[in-house]
């Protein structure tokens, strides 16, 4: 028997449940387990022939995972990055077998209530910001060893800061002279009196963060490689279902989805086999945003975007 996860339901979670369309005896993967909203949803609806991979690349999901459903004889967990799911299922002689793939992208409650890890600018902790805390560089290595211009630009395109030069102006000035910022509290005090115009109702860090954050984890070119590949691990019919919390993300999907139907319109004449003109997806419905009630439980909800894709037979 399953244990019900604690203190976390994911935003748009019953819609992107449904958008799996999950059938009794289906192969399916969480690719972002987090603390196990989805996965309990998704094995309420499977039978004892069903199959769930749990992945996350955060060791404390993974300590959650087996906790909740470690006797689940239908799960099978894996620490991991969701980009690699292609290695693992040619591993196991899966692809082109998956019935439904589901991400959802960012940061969980879990990780941004817990100070230690770095993410949150309310709570003071050291300033870490890793999904995955076995490897790679922190967030205060990764500002230590950047140069002024890429984290400028990392600012202006993952965080949409307006001020990212000023911002990575102040962030090279302490580093040349003081040090730089050892929590988050302290990094994010550095952006705020960096920062000339704030907004009345967002927390001058936030961009800041989320685009400190998406550098650090190599989040947009670990979905990429993911995205490239999902296609061909689907089996026919099989679906995807991404959340996405971030404009860069959205729109990479929104474009992963229309771009593997794209080949179907391309004008005569056109030098491509007829394999290549198939489509791979089609959307399935439009994309779906969290609710005003969804917002009130969990803040992430106002800028949640759910994108579901349906691979042709």
């Amino acid at each position: 028997m399953t244990t019900q996860p604690r203190h976390h339901r994911p935003v748009l979670l019953a819609e992107a449940v449904e958008g799996l369309n999950v059938q009794n005896s289906g192969f399916y993967i969480d690719g972002t387990f987090g603390r196990g909203g989805h996965a309990a949803a998704v094995l309420s609806k499977l039978g004892p022939e069903g199959r769930l991979w749990l992945v996350d690349q955060d060791p404390e999901a993974i300590a959650a995972a087996r906790e909740s459903f470690g006797n689940d004889g239908r799960c099978r967990i894996i620490h991991g990055s969701f980009a690699s799911l292609g290695e693992w299922l040619a591993a196991e002689g899966l692809v082109a077998q998956v019935n439904g793939v589901l991400l959802d992208l960012g940061v969980s409650s879990p990780q941004l209530d817990e100070a230690d890890r770095g993410f949150s600018f309310m709570r003071d902790g050291p300033l870490d910001m890793r999904m995955n805390t076995t490897e790679g560089p922190t967030a205060q290595q990764w500002l230590a060893e950047t140069e002024e211009k890429e984290i400028a630009r990392v600012l202006k395109v993952y965080g949409e800061e307006r001020f990212a030069r000023r911002v990575a102006a102040a962030i090279r000035e302490a580093r040349d002279q003081d040090g730089l910022p050892s929590t988050t509290l302290e990094l994010a005090n550095l952006v705020a009196a960096a920062i000339p115009r704030q907004d009345r109702h967002k927390h001058p860090a936030t961009r800041s963060f989320q685009a400190i954050r998406i550098a650090v984890n190599g989040e947009l070119k670990s979905l990429e490689r993911f995205l490239a590949g999902v296609a061909d691990w689907l089996a026919p019919h099989g679906r995807l279902a991404v959340i996405s919390f971030h404009s860069l993300e959205d729109r990479m999907v929104k474009q992963a989805i229309r771009g593997s139907a794209a080949a179907s319109h391309l004008p005569p004449g056109i030098p491509v086999m007829a394999d290549e003109l198939k489509p791979r997806l089609r959307a399935v419905g439009k994309a779906v945003r969290g609710s005003e009630s969804d917002a009130e439980d969990n803040p992430r909800a106002r800028s949640a975007v759910l994108r579901v894709a349906e691979k042709v037979a």
